[in-house]
């Protein structure tokens, strides 16, 4: 059973920084592929950050040059670093992971899929707050 534990979250100031963790079980770490999503009270969840497989990474533009996925396969921990917080960036974040499958010998989850609220992931974690003070 796949199950993926958030934390990391909590108060930062605006410009602040925090490390978010999804720690992973049940599951063949290394085959799949993840992803932060963030949702804030009355707006629609948001892809923030992907990270495949194979170390590929897809960022939404606004956190570009911010916020940095990383995966650690032996630790079976996905991170996400977040620089320069901004208060609207104030929500629920959490992490989401599928194994990688292929349509025709392509990704099924890839730069273009990603971050749709149309994609189907394998698996989500209950999310960890994160907080920024203006």
């Amino acid at each position: 059973q796949v199950q993926l534990v958030e934390s990391g979250g909590g108060l930062a100031q605006h410009g602040g920084s925090l490390r978010l963790s999804c720690t992973g079980s049940g599951f063949t770490f290394e085959y799949y592929a993840f992803t932060w999503f963030r949702q804030a009270p009355g707006k629609e969840r948001e892809g923030v950050a992907c990270i495949t497989n194979n170390h590929e990474t897809y960022y939404e533009d606004s956190v570009k040059g911010r916020f940095t996925i990383s995966r650690d396969n032996r630790r079976k921990i996905v991170y996400l670093q977040m620089n320069g917080l901004k208060p609207d960036e104030q929500a629920l974040y959490f992490c989401a992971a599928d194994q990688v499958k292929y349509t025709y010998g392509s990704p099924t989850l890839n730069e273009a899929t990603w971050s749709s609220p149309n994609y189907e992931y394998e698996a989500w974690g209950q999310g960890t707050q994160v907080t920024v003070s203006s």
